[in-house]
């Protein structure tokens, strides 16, 4: 066991459960919500780090303050700042806020003695949208299965993502942006020094998340501030190696400055912390062009490019479960407005690969309207996220030196009545890795249920053991390339491993990419 290790485990006893329903923490009591008809102990709105508010805006997150007597743990923290972007997100949280970096426990074990394995669960939302107060993210379910489940809320859009060259200045590390990621290293930090009293084994803790929570432990696993904090990881639809690849802090910077003044009005970084928060957020939310709110390689969190870090085996060597889903958009993802016709369409793949037009309408083929809808669809999802997991999962297999398991979702999520089918659509996997297909009401059948709770399984087992496989699952085979990349391929009808058949499409991606 290293430092890290005897560290939480000597502050798991010393802290530790003092009633049923509380837990001291390295910053004071917490009471939870009772086990009332469940095993399970929940305990929301956990402060792990202070306000990043006033002086503490654009700033890595500082150390939570702590309380005297006890604080009551039983409301979702608010969530982080944000417009409304996506229409399927619904929050149980008092509503958006700067201060907002709370987080979220749920655990089955009684005592700190349980020692249980602990999963960290990271949103999506493009990094401009979501909360873990969503009720499709409810870790009770999961937690019922032998693990402790923590989420927690972190910094987004403008506020969680923006570059300045005066936030280099004031560095130490003269890094700026990615504020929302050093909030996750932050909230594993807490982890790392607390779980043990709420009976969770700091020594085997699993981040995992979706879209760009999915992103996010990719690029954890390459940040050397993370290292030692978690042991596996699973990624569900998205990797670092995107279409929209991750900058270098002088490429946001230098737009930042020409734009900064005639966005927020002023170009004073004081002034600016000192606007109210709506404020900062609308105006950020009117200028589509700004450029924040995405990660950047700030030489501190990100030392490299993601796919250096990853070529290089300097990421984290941990077990790895990775996959994505198998319609992660439609087809107006790639047209936009266009009516699909094998015209646009083929108009559409000259105009982005120009010189390789001819190799993408072959593996993308659009010789009538029904197959540029299905190929567009295609194309349109693989460079999305489908591409970027892949290589994801490539990179790790060729250089992390640790097991590695695949899979790809094939469920198609019933709809509204009257809503026509949009497939295993982006996202549509969280509900069944949560067991939280009641949160949702919709006709769901008893096939769903049954392929949810295997594939909670899988996960949890993958958080016990490093492996997702056991007792009355399908066997879920390592992606190797002796065995030809077998994927875990889920669906109600058949979960069953083969060979990823796509495969010609993410290596004829990979090569464009590469040849650019």
């Amino acid at each position: 066991m290293n430092w890290r290790g005897t560290l939480a485990l000597a502050l798991a006893f010393s802290i530790g459960a003092i009633a049923a329903d509380q837990v001291r923490t390295e910053s004071g009591v917490v009471e939870g919500i009772p086990a009332s008809g469940s095993t399970i102990r929940t305990f929301r709105g956990i402060p792990f780090a202070a306000p990043p508010v006033g002086d503490l805006r654009w700033k890595p997150p500082q150390p939570a303050p702590s309380w005297n007597g006890v604080r009551k743990a039983t409301e979702f923290g608010a969530r982080c700042m944000q417009g409304a972007i996506f229409n399927d997100m619904v929050f149980r949280d008092s509503g958006p806020s700067e201060d907002c970096l709370y987080l979220n426990v749920w655990t089955p074990a009684s005592s700190a003695q349980a020692h249980l394995p602990v999963m960290v669960w990271i949103y999506g939302g493009g990094f401009g949208a979501g909360s873990a107060s969503e009720p499709r993210q409810d870790g009770e379910n999961l937690a019922k299965k032998g693990v402790v489940v923590v989420s927690f809320n972190y910094r987004l859009g403008v506020f969680g993502f923006f570059s300045h060259p005066e936030l280099m200045k004031e560095s130490p590390h003269r890094a700026a942006g990615n504020y929302g990621l050093l909030d996750q290293v932050a909230a594993l930090e807490w982890v790392h020094k607390n779980i043990g009293a709420f009976g969770g084994d700091p020594e085997k803790v699993t981040i995992f998340g979706e879209s760009a929570g999915s992103i996010s432990v990719s690029l954890l696993m390459a940040s050397p501030l993370s290292k030692g904090l978690f042991h596996r990881a699973i990624g569900e639809s998205g990797g670092a190696f995107l279409s929209r690849p991750i900058q270098p802090v002088s490429s946001q910077i230098e737009d930042s400055r020409a734009s900064l003044e005639g966005i927020f009005g002023t170009a004073d970084l004081t002034a600016l912390r000192k606007k109210p928060a709506e404020e900062v957020l609308q105006a950020a939310l009117k200028n589509k062009n700004m450029a924040c709110c995405w990660p950047d390689i700030d030489r501190y969190f990100l030392p490299e490019s993601p796919s250096a870090i990853y070529a290089a085996g300097k990421q984290a060597r941990v077990p790895l479960l990775a996959g994505w889903n198998a319609d992660e958009q439609g087809y107006e993802g790639l047209l936009r407005k266009t009516p699909p016709s094998t015209e646009s369409y083929s108009a559409k793949i000259r105009e982005l690969y120009g010189a390789h037009a001819s190799e993408i309408l072959k593996a993308y083929p659009g010789g009538t309207v029904q197959q540029v809808k299905e190929s567009a669809r295609d194309l349109a999802g693989d460079r999305f996220i489908a591409y970027s997991t892949w290589k994801w999962l490539d990179m790790q297999l060729e250089t992390g030196k640790s097991p590695v398991y695949g899979y790809h979702f094939e469920q198609a999520s019933p709809m509204p009545q009257g809503e026509p089918s949009r497939g295993a659509y982006h996202s549509a996997d969280i509900e069944y890795v949560f067991e939280t297909l009641d949160s949702k009401h919709l006709p769901w059948t008893s096939d769903d249920k049954r392929l949810s709770g295997m594939i909670s399984l899988y996960w949890t087992n993958f958080a016990k053991n490093g492996k997702p496989n056991g007792p009355g699952l399908p066997e879920w085979p390592q992606y190797k390339k002796t065995d030809g990349y077998e994927l875990l391929h889920l669906n109600s009808e058949n979960v069953h491993a083969a060979p990823g058949a796509l495969r010609f499409r993410y290596e004829l991606l990979d090569r464009i990419a590469r040849e650019k």
